[in-house]
This record gives structure tokens, sequence and C-alpha cells, in this order.
């Protein structure tokens, strides 16, 4: 039982983490647009226009 204290702490600082990472990531923008990625594949922006 001398160990619960410990895992406490350590939990309640790998939430904190995580949190803040979350936050960080929100407000970079990480989460603005989820639509274009999926779509953005489908596209054919490698090639080249023919040329006749």
């Amino acid at each position: 039982m001398e160990i619960l204290p410990l895992l406490i702490g350590i939990s309640i600082v790998a939430v904190i983490a995580i949190a803040g990472i979350f936050v960080w990531a929100v407000r970079s923008g990480q989460f603005d647009d989820l639509d274009t990625p999926a779509v953005r594949i489908l596209t054919d922006e490698d090639e080249s226009p023919p040329s006749g």
C-alpha cells in the first residue's frame, strides 16, 4: 500500500500532460479540417496535363 500515493501522483501528472498536449493540438489547428486529407489522396496532382 506504500506505492499507492506514488501511483496516484504519477497518474495525475500523466493526465495533466495528456490534457496539455490535447489543448496544444486544438489551439494549433490540428483538428480544423478533417475532410480534406481523406479526399486529397483521390486527386492526381503529380501528373502533368496532356500536351496535345
